[in-house]
């Protein structure tokens, strides 16, 4: 074979060469837009985040001549305290992603299948199909019930349960994951990204159930998006395996120090949990007042099933609207192609002037649909 009539793909191994991988909400480069499609805190982080990253930089720089704490030690003990578990039951990375990446790794190959509900996070079965593995999903109904006798049967060596889920925001108590972690024979990853938002989470339970594993994320509640900073909560047995995978120095200086400052100003934390659940279930209201239906959210997102001035719905008229405020410069996000979804929006919470701005063009919408 003649080398040279190659393509740098064919050398690809097949799986990746067949893969689709993971496509992130749109970015937009120029400014001027409302964005509410990622799931982004509209507040910026707490002064305490920038005055750290400014101390860091006193001087000439040469923080940055030097590697990070390998392991983010420092910054792992914060975590331990504030959680109120032991410090070998925290790991750190770069972003929750990457914690969700050591746990497949980990956890998934062909023969230990990987699962997850559906609809949730794209990225667990791009992860599982990175590791050659077909993942079993368990679907969702339009309630929203979570079947642990299903997730049971999957036949799955490990299984993703995104609490509050995304994208509808519907949130499961610790005693249904309880449940779950009793009866499931596998590691439970209970993705907790959206969990600051939430009445209770799940990590009282981590003492009790040893195959339970809870990731958080600093990119919402925290305002750290652009850091890239997560973690996980295990048993001291599972974060011991999960750094045997992870990279070194998988976390840099600079985002190490922003955390550490970002969980001990929690003042400036609860202020900005308040506000944004506030405003969700302020604006949540005013989508029922339209006749919409909302799912009962406690992320910082709306999941909302639009109808035209007619009160038509369905998957043309969500598509419209998506469409209509992508003119308007107002992202939000649409999922087409599962049949829970492809009636629905994803609205981000923004700020008070944000959600005004997309309610003036939702009424513009309804009021060309009237037309």
């Amino acid at each position: 074979m003649n080398s040279k009539s190659n393509t740098p793909n064919q050398y690809a191994l097949p799986h990746i060469r067949a893969m689709r991988g993971y496509i992130p909400g749109m970015q937009p480069a120029e400014p001027g837009w409302v964005k509410l499609n990622t799931n982004e805190n509209p507040y910026p982080p707490s002064p305490k985040v920038v005055s750290a990253l400014r101390t860091l930089l006193d001087g000439d720089g040469s923080a940055l001549r030097l590697y990070p704490n390998p392991c983010s030690g420092s910054l792992r003990r914060v975590l331990a305290e504030h959680h109120r578990v032991q410090e070998p039951q925290v790991i750190v990375g770069n972003g929750c992603d990457d914690i969700l990446n050591l746990l497949m790794r980990s956890f998934c190959d062909a023969e230990h299948l990987a699962g997850m509900m559906e609809p949730s996070y794209s990225l667990y079965s791009v992860l599982s199909t990175m590791q050659e593995s077909p993942i079993r999903r368990v679907l969702f109904t339009r309630d929203m019930h979570l079947d642990i006798d299903e997730i049971v049967a999957s036949g799955s060596h490990i299984f993703f349960l995104t609490n509050p889920n995304a994208p509808t925001g519907v949130h499961f108590e610790p005693e249904v994951i309880a449940q779950l972690a009793a009866a499931y024979q596998g590691i439970l990853v209970i993705d907790e990204t959206y969990a600051p938002f939430a009445r209770t989470n799940c990590i009282g339970l981590l003492d009790e159930f040893p195959n339970l594993v809870i990731t958080r994320s600093f990119s919402k509640a925290y305002s750290l998006a652009g850091m890239r900073v997560g973690y996980g909560l295990a048993s001291a047995q599972i974060i011991e395996i999960l750094d045997r995978v992870r990279d070194s120095y998988n976390v840099d200086a600079f985002a190490q120090v922003a955390a550490i400052a970002a969980i001990e100003d929690e003042d400036y934390y609860n202020y900005t949990i308040t506000e944004s659940n506030r405003l969700r279930q302020q604006y949540r209201e005013v989508f029922e007042q339209y006749g919409w239906f909302v799912y009962p959210s406690e992320a910082n997102f709306l999941f909302v099933e639009p109808l035209d001035a007619h009160n038509r719905m369905g998957a043309e008229i969500a598509e419209g609207l998506y469409n209509f405020l992508l003119a308007e410069k107002i992202l939000v996000r649409y999922f087409p192609k599962h049949a829970l979804t492809h009636t629905f929006l994803r609205i981000s919470v923004g700020n008070a002037q944000e959600m005004d701005q997309l309610f003036e063009a939702i009424e513009k919408w309804r009021i060309k649909n009237n037309a």
